[in-house]
Formats: structure tokens, C-alpha cells, sequence
């Protein structure tokens, strides 16, 4: 229990980016059961990364249409949940929203980016050898870089850099990927990842890991909760039981939940047996980690269902959320009182507030389930508002 609540003094108003997604910060470091101390220098670490877009009054409009979230507020959250534990609290933002163009966008992040491995003492050398890779004079695509802390109780986050697979051209995704792995020292990595629609991110595990990893994140358009075990290349991996029983459970195809196929019929295609229908709106996304050089396998997969648009409302993701909790012997009371820290609404009132749930199974760790959890600074999202024609994220 923590003795006092951090303190919110010397932070940008509560009615600008910088001010609210801050004090949202401040408020889910207590329900993590972080330091005040820490709290605070991590609430000011957040509104200096965001540099002048920090300052930017939320009655304007946003500064740029960033991918990050659906309003384009600049920031995310989310919290890492394992049995008899309290939740890892991370922050996603981007460093460079705002910049102007994505050339300036990326530059932006990368100068932010080295002063904050400077402030921490880590090497940004793996970033750094595959700079004109992902930052080549003209780049491409929906994104330049983000920048996720990892919110350590010690107060020096573990960091970790998302980069755009597409920066060169969609249509050289996956050769940049392929390169990005072999620099790194990761030769034959590339050819164990299984077929994708896209590669949205490539992410680096930058200062105190104890095992970093290399992440490929893969999209799979139309995917079905049967099809979901077959992506994964970990050996040995998880049951292909519990993949698909976790997919079904956060697209509201489990007959366990109560909201079992509540969510609009228009989210999905059926072959009229149930198993088989397929996410027709935003995609699911995989991650596969790599930690060695010396095996060609991954030794992490993690499956991302995006509840948001397979879902009526919010509420019903919770119950969603809180069923898979359950099933791995987690308290969901974390991840509501992290609702309550985020927002004052009703469940029932929107949808889009937990965007995404995960499962991650990681050799050596226990299963992990995931919620990310949207800002909502500048929209809240109405209840079943499904766009099945959305960019993936």
C-alpha cells in the first residue's frame, strides 16, 4: 500500500494532452502499486517525450492523425496481468507527434529517444544499426517510431521502440523485416515466421532487460479462432486448446461469457458452423519474440484480438476481460480499478476504452494476458460503432 498519492504539481494542465494523459499516468501507477516518487518522474518523463504537442489544449484538434489510437491521442497504456502479481504497467506514446511529416516525425523520436537512454545509461546500438532501414530520406507508412516504458518500481523503466516494417514501401515490409533480423544477428529468423497479410511493427527491447528480445508483429486479415494455434513457431509452445479457446473468449465467440455472439453479426463471416468465422473487421495481430541467436525458433508468441470491434460496448469487453482473468487465476480487480483511472464514464457509454486484449507465452514465464487501454483524451467512441474497413493497430 502506498503511503501518499504522487503528486500532479509542475505537469501541463488537466485540459491539455500532456496534462491529462499524465495524471491518467499517475492514477494507474497506483493502482500497479508504484512509488509515488517513481510515479511522478515517470508522469514528467511522459510529458517530455511528447515535447510541445504536451502543451496542446484538448479543445483543438489533434495534432496529427496518429496510428497510435483510434482519437489520435498520442499515448496508450496497458497492463500485464500473471497470477499473484500485481499488474506491469506500460505506457506507449509517440515522441514524435506532431513534427509535422513523418521524416520530422521519426527524427523527432529518435532525438528523444537517445536523450532518454542517455537519462537511463542503456545503448540505443541495435536502433542505431538499422537506422536507414526504417529511416530512409522518404518514408512510408502510418508511423515513424513509438516509444513504450515499462514502469519499473525502482523508477528506470525497461524501454522499447516499435519501428514501421513499411517505411521503404508496404510492399517491402517483409524484406525489411528479413534484413532487420540478419543485422541483428538473427539469420535465419525470418523463415520461421508463418504466412501474413502485413507486418505492422518491428520492436526492440532497448536498457535493464533481463533477456531482450527482437519482435516481429504480423497481421492476419480474416483470421479464425481454429487458424490462431497454427501462427504460433514457439517449440515447445502452448496448448493449441488454449489459443483458440482465448480467441473465441475476446471476440465474444465463447458460450461461456454471457455475451457470447452479442457482438454485431456484421463484425464477422460465418461458414454457418461457428468455428470457423473469421474477424472480418480490424484484424488479429501475432508477435513472435526471438532472445538467441543461436536458434532459429522464437521463443515468445503472443495473440492480439482487437475486442473493440467485436464488441457493443465496453462493459462487455470487461466481462470478457474479467472471464479470461478468471480462467488464469487473476484478480480482474486491477484491471477495473484501472477504468476507473482512466475515465469517468460509464462501460455501458462507449467502446474503444480496453482496445485490444492479449495472450503472451514467453519460455520460462507463465501466460500473461494483456489489456490496452485507451487514453480517450480527445473522443470517446460510441457503443457498437463497428468500421470493418479500419487500418489495423
Amino acid at each position: 500500500m502506498i503511503a501518499h498519492r504522487p503528486d500532479s504539481r509542475g505537469l501541463p494542465d488537466d485540459d491539455t494532452v500532456g496534462g491529462r494523459t499524465a495524471r491518467q499516468l499517475l492514477r494507474l501507477c497506483e493502482v500497479a502499486g508504484l512509488d509515488p516518487t517513481a510515479a511522478e518522474a515517470y508522469a514528467h518523463t511522459l510529458t517530455e517525450a511528447l515535447g510541445p504537442v504536451a502543451e496542446r489544449p484538448l479543445d483543438l484538434p489533434p495534432a496529427s492523425e496518429t496510428f497510435l489510437s483510434d482519437d489520435h491521442t498520442p499515448v496508450e497504456f496497458s497492463l500485464a496481468f500473471v497470477p499473484d502479481a500485481p499488474p506491469t504497467l506500460r505506457v506507449l506514446m509517440e515522441p514524435g507527434s506532431g513534427a509535422g511529416s513523418l521524416k520530422k516525425s521519426g527524427r523527432t523520436g529518435l532525438k528523444i529517444l537517445r536523450r532518454l537512454a542517455r537519462r537511463w545509461h542503456f545503448t540505443t546500438d541495435p536502433l542505431d544499426d538499422l537506422e536507414d532501414l526504417f529511416f530512409p530520406p522518404s518514408p512510408h507508412g502510418p508511423l515513424a517510431l513509438y516509444c513504450a516504458l515499462e514502469l519499473h518500481p525502482s523508477g528506470v523503466p525497461r524501454v522499447k521502440v516499435y519501428l514501421n516494417p513499411a517505411a521503404r514501401g508496404e510492399e517491402r515490409s517483409a524484406e525489411t523485416v528479413r534484413e532487420a533480423l540478419r543485422r541483428l544477428g538473427l539469420r535465419r529468423a525470418f523463415a520461421t515466421l508463418p504466412e501474413a497479410d502485413g507486418y505492422p511493427f518491428f520492436a526492440l527491447d532497448l536498457g535493464q532487460w533481463e533477456t531482450p528480445r527482437v519482435k516481429v508483429y504480423l497481421r492476419h486479415d480474416g483470421l479464425a479462432a481454429a487458424e490462431a494455434p497454427g501462427l504460433c513457431r514457439m517449440d515447445p509452445g502452448p496448448d493449441a486448446a488454449e489459443i483458440e479457446r482465448f480467441f473465441r473468449t475476446a471476440a465474444g465467440l465463447d458460450a461461456e461469457t454471457p455475451d457470447a455472439d452479442a457482438s454485431p453479426s456484421s463484425a464477422f463471416t460465418d461458414d454457418g458452423r461457428g468455428r470457423q468465422r473469421r474477424l472480418t473487421g480490424r484484424p488479429a495481430l501475432t508477435c513472435h519474440a526471438f532472445t538467441s541467436t543461436k536458434t532459429e525458433r522464437p521463443s515468445g508468441f503472443t495473440l492480439h484480438i482487437p475486442v473493440r470491434a467485436y464488441a457493443r460496448d465496453d462493459a462487455e469487453v470487461m466481462s470478457r476481460a474479467t472471464t479470461l482473468l478468471g480462467r488464469y487465476g487473476i484478480d480482474p480487480e486491477p484491471l477495473l480499478a484501472a477504468s476507473a483511472a482512466v475515465t469517468s464514464r460509464r462501460l455501458e457509454d462507449g467502446v474503444g476504452l480496453i482496445a485490444y486484449l492479449a495472450l503472451a507465452h514467453q519460455q520460462g514465464h507463465p501466460p500473461r494476458v494483456t489489456a490496452y487501454v485507451s487514453s480517450e483524451a480527445y473522443q470517446v467512441r460510441p457503443p457498437a460503432a463497428l468500421r470493418p474497413a479500419e487500418t489495423a493497430r
